[in-house]
Formats: structure tokens, sequence, C-alpha cells
């Protein structure tokens, strides 16, 4: 088991009640590694007993959604791809394992969180390692055109609070789509862009509600597509609309 350290005064932004002598003694966290098995791999992954951020643990609804892009890798072809709350890594590094894909990382603007998926990149195989972006939710996005043109999540839901700040940078990267340059052969059955997110865990329907309408409220339209996976693209604008 590794241990890994962090000041507890991290915690709270602008608390000035903590000593320096406070700061500087930390709180032991421990990570371990463990084996999971993805659709025709096994991957060790290392995740956090405990992460003040929450990007710690594989949670059931990853597995699921390997296996539902499994199914539906046509869609996966040619495109740009952005995980967005990647946590571990491990999806990311299951798909680029699996088709090779162009695929990004993403989680909050954390040292810790971005290490540990280098780290697990690293003893899967995947090197380099996967591009990543620090990038809190509702801020400033660090790239000004995103050339992404699909993507990911899953299991992103749980805090309603944050449904605000994730449609924000939902949007900009949707909106602001700039492509590299054009693409042959991808299944245009899937928007360009698009954002393919599975929701397994189970919240009150009111507020899962809240996060579509908020979508709908920022000229997103949501389509099931099926098992709890939904496709959010930019909604097209009528004559109507105009």
């Amino acid at each position: 088991m590794d241990i890994a350290l962090f000041s507890p005064s991290s915690l709270f932004a602008g608390d000035d009640d903590s000593t320096p002598e406070e700061e500087t003694v930390g709180t032991r966290q421990s990570y371990e590694e463990r084996s999971h098995e993805f659709p025709g791999m096994e991957l060790l992954i290392r995740e956090f007993s405990f992460h003040q951020l929450n990007a710690n643990l594989l949670w059931p609804g990853t597995f699921a959604f390997a296996e539902w892009l499994l199914q539906h890798c046509s869609w996966l072809k040619g495109r740009r791809i952005i995980e967005l709350g990647s946590g571990t890594g491990a999806l990311a590094i299951f798909l680029g394992k699996s088709f090779g894909v162009d695929i990004t990382t993403s989680d909050f603007d954390d040292e810790e969180v971005e290490e540990n998926i280098a780290h697990n990149c690293s003893v899967n195989g995947i090197t380099p390692v996967l591009p990543h972006i620090r990038h809190t939710w509702g801020d400033t996005f660090p790239k000004a055109e995103p050339d992404w043109d699909l993507v990911i999540a899953s299991d992103i839901l749980l805090y309603v609070k944050q449904y605000p700040n994730l449609i924000k940078s939902l949007s900009f990267l949707l909106k602001s789509y700039k492509p590299k340059d054009e693409k042959a052969g991808i299944d245009l059955a899937l928007p360009q862009p698009a954002f393919l997110m599975s929701w397994k865990r189970r919240i009150g329907k009111e507020d899962e509600e809240l996060f579509f309408t908020g979508c709908e409220n920022a000229g997103l339209a949501a389509e099931h597509v099926g098992s709890r996976v939904y496709c959010i693209s930019p909604r097209k604008t009528s004559q109507v609309d105009q």
C-alpha cells in the first residue's frame, strides 16, 4: 500500500484559522492497486481509499459503459475523445488499449488526480501516458478552441449542486468545437460533436430532471440511446427559432 499526503486546509479555500504548523502536518491518505476485469482484458488500477475531490474509486457504471461502448465501437472510430470526470482513468485506458482511440482524460484541477491517472496509464502499458486536462467544472476551460468531437462520461450526476457548472463546461465543449481537419469514416449516426453519458446510479427522478432541463435551457438536446446511456448535442436551430 502506498501513502499520499494532503492538507485538510485545502478543503476550505480562504479559511485563515489554521496555523502553518497545522498545515504542514497533513493527513495520511492511502491507496491500493486492484485488478479489474474489463471486456477482453484485466487492468491494474490504483484507487485512492479516500480523496477530497471524490475522484477515487471505480464505480460499477464504468464497467457497464465500457461494455456498451464495445458494442457501439463504430461511434468511436475517427473521433477525438475527451472524458469528463475520468477519476482513475480506467475507462480511457480501456478504450485506448482496445481501439487505439485518440483520447484525453480530464478531471478536477488537482495534481494528485492527474498523477494517479498517469500512474495507471504506465502500469497498464500506455506510454506515453494519455494527455490530461485539469479542469474544474464551471471554470474557464484551459483550451480556447476545443477540437474533441466526442465527450464521454460515466456516473457524473451524483452532486446536484454541480449541475450548473457541469452544463457550463459541457456547453462550451460542444458549442465551441473547432475541428482540426476533415475526417473520413466517421459514423454520422452519432452527432458531431456529441456527449455520450452513462448514468447507472439511481438518484431521485426530480434531481435527474434538473440536469436534463438545464441542458435543454442551455440549448442542448438529450436523447436516451439505450441502457441508460444518453446522447447530448447542440440543439439544431430551426427557422422558427431564428
